[in-house]
């Protein structure tokens, strides 16, 4: 849902209320409200909510009346991707930029500034309920308006997770969104346990949920190693092999099939990509982690049917005809 297509004078209203239903009641001031733009994508995944929003500079304040009439007990953790956020919460005020983390909670006053310098600010985040957290609120309440910037680890990996489920949320059938939601939820429980140092009061299906994302991210990270392999995924993430393939149990396929099929798709998409057409089969399949040729080949047969050339060379030609002569074009200039 977005602003555009209404007209000036109505956005910046239409947002107002639009908040006060998804999110929480507060009100709204912008210097320039007739020129106000927002939008929001919105995944309901139970037992939470992934959404992004982005808007014009603006301010937004909830008061204690605003909490007596309506308080949905909810906590947000977010991720800025664009612009800057000034918030204010339980005596905590800092300013976050693109890629820091913060928390709010919807139990509690709070002051909040949105600046773009020009852009929307964009800001994705997780909705937490309280009823969901295991974790001590007066605890979890500290955290409340602090920087909780993390360039690796666990941080990095909620927010990457984040960023994924909103980016392909349309490619996921009606089942795996509640999946993707828990999984993103226990990422969440545990990268706030982690701060206030409470792991021990996180479930052990939390907890495996979570590294299990980090396992999948680590793969994911790797796929052109060929050395990629159960052994040296267990050694990284200090378990056992026999624990990896435990893990492993509840899905629809092993870790090596896991990755030989992640492989296969990235060699997919480079061979179907026309920009690519200058690098030979070979090595595409090398840069994903295919050492043999021939056993790349077979691979790539029993899983779409048809030898990789013959899907390349398909591909190629379902081209408009003006399109494959510019590529011509630019492979003859590369080639000169």
């Amino acid at each position: 849902m977005s602003t555009d297509g209404l007209p000036a004078g109505d956005r910046f209203d239409w947002w107002g209320q639009l908040m006060r239903e998804e999110v929480m009641a507060v009100s709204m001031a912008s210097e320039r409200p007739a020129r106000f733009r927002g939008g929001v994508e919105s995944i309901d995944g139970p037992p939470t909510t992934v959404s992004a929003l982005y808007l014009s500079s603006s301010s937004a304040a909830r008061t204690r009346t605003h909490i007596r009439r309506h308080d949905p007990e909810d906590y947000y953790l977010f991720a800025i991707r664009g612009g800057r956020l000034g918030l204010e919460q339980n005596r905590n005020t800092s300013w976050f930029g693109a890629g820091d983390l913060g928390l709010y909670s919807t139990s509690r006053p709070l002051k909040a500034e949105f600046r773009g310098g020009g852009r929307p600010v964009r800001v994705e985040m997780i909705r937490l309920p309280r009823t969901l957290l295991p974790l001590p609120f007066d605890t979890v309440d500290r955290l409340l308006a602090e920087r909780l910037s993390t360039p690796t680890g666990s941080g990095a990996l909620l927010a990457r997770y984040l960023s994924g489920i909103l980016k392909h949320a349309q490619e996921c059938g009606p089942t795996e969104l509640p999946r993707l939601g828990s999984v993103a939820a226990d990422l969440a429980v545990t990268f706030l346990a982690g701060w206030l140092d409470v792991e021990d009061a996180v479930p052990p299906e939390s907890r495996q949920q979570a590294l299990l994302a980090r396992i999948d991210a680590f793969i994911e990270r790797n796929l052109g190693d060929a050395d990629l392999r159960p052994v040296a995924i267990a050694a990284h993430h200090h378990i056992s092999v026999r624990t990896l393939h435990e893990l492993f149990r509840e899905r629809p396929e092993t870790v090596a099939a896991a990755i030989r099929r992640r492989r296969l798709e990235h060699c997919r998409t480079d061979l179907t990509d026309p920009r690519l057409r200058h690098r030979t089969i070979g090595e595409i399949a090398l840069g994903w982690g295919f050492r043999h040729p021939a056993d790349f080949s077979r691979a790539f047969r029993t899983a779409y049917g048809m030898p990789p050339g013959e899907l390349r060379h398909a591909a190629l030609h379902s081209l408009p005809d003006a399109r494959r002569a510019a590529l011509s074009d630019e492979q003859r200039c590369r080639d000169s």
